[in-house]
């Protein structure tokens, strides 16, 4: 497991704009105007993309209802997920401080497969409530747990795309790879759930992360997840199940402790060893 920086400062987000991740690691030290350069126009902010000549925000796997499905299994535990969810999300739409032309989610917005339980109703509900405060447009996409969403979003007026395509770039929720040739340079899924698994030689705790990388000849970027109640999956050292993640030891990652912060780590295979 990865140690932490000795001096994680360095690593702060900057406070008045979103972060983007480096095109080469060395570029993360030059200061800009609204962060670092990774991909012309693409920034970090928390756990959200923020595409910025569009004014389009992008999440992935929210999985709402997480905490009445585990109850139905005989799991407890504290129900704080949308409030937290809630509140932090008018964080970032506070930071970005405009109205959004859309809102993106690459799939997963509800957890349960096969049924929709109350929560579900409730929060998917209320969530994209909230999403209209600031944006006229709401864009969803499928993931693999949302075979049913459409009976709960049909009421706002909303349907499922399978992707959704702007410019140069294609966003997908990552569980399958598409159906024909991708013509668009960058493809942004969800559906894994990074996460890096931290340490300071005394205590160890796992944070949220934002992956890039290759797929073929095409920038591929990652998001967390916004499940709040869990982390997700250590890149470092768990089997990754996107079709689209077979070989990630070149990938580099960023680390999202907590909100306004971004820790950058470079290439994960310099995180094995």
């Amino acid at each position: 497991m990865q140690q932490l920086p000795r001096k994680s400062t360095d690593f702060l987000v900057p406070k008045t704009c979103g972060f983007s991740i480096p095109k080469k690691s060395k570029d993360f030290l030059v200061p800009k105007t609204c962060g670092f350069s990774m991909y012309p126009g693409l920034s970090i902010i928390d756990l959200g993309l923020y595409l910025e000549k569009e004014k389009i925000l992008v999440f992935s796997d929210f999985h709402l209802g997480y905490e009445e499905a585990m109850a139905r299994s005989g799991v407890l535990i504290p129900r704080y997920q949308f409030k937290d969810t809630e509140e932090r999300l008018k964080k970032i739409f506070e930071k970005i401080n405009g109205k959004l032309n859309a809102i993106v989610i690459t799939g997963d917005l509800k957890h349960e497969f096969g049924t929709i339980n109350r929560q579900e109703w409730r929060d998917v509900n209320a969530i994209l409530n909230l999403f209209n405060e600031y944006t006229n447009k709401i864009i969803l996409l499928k993931g693999n747990h949302d075979p049913l969403l459409p009976s709960i979003v049909k009421r706002k007026g909303l349907t499922i795309k399978k992707t959704y395509k702007i410019k140069n770039k294609l966003m997908m929720h990552g569980d399958i790879l598409p159906e024909k040739d991708v013509k668009q340079e960058v493809i942004i899924i969800g559906h894994e759930h990074p996460a890096i698994s931290l340490s300071d030689g005394v205590t160890t705790e796992k944070v949220k992360a934002f992956i890039t990388g290759k797929w073929k000849d095409k920038t591929i970027i990652v998001l967390p997840s916004f499940n709040l109640v869990t982390e997700g999956t250590n890149i470092i050292s768990d089997r990754l199940l996107s079709p689209f993640l077979k070989d990630v030891k070149d990938f580099e990652a960023y680390a999202v402790p907590e909100f306004d912060k971004v820790l950058y780590f470079g290439k994960i295979k310099d995180l094995q060893t």
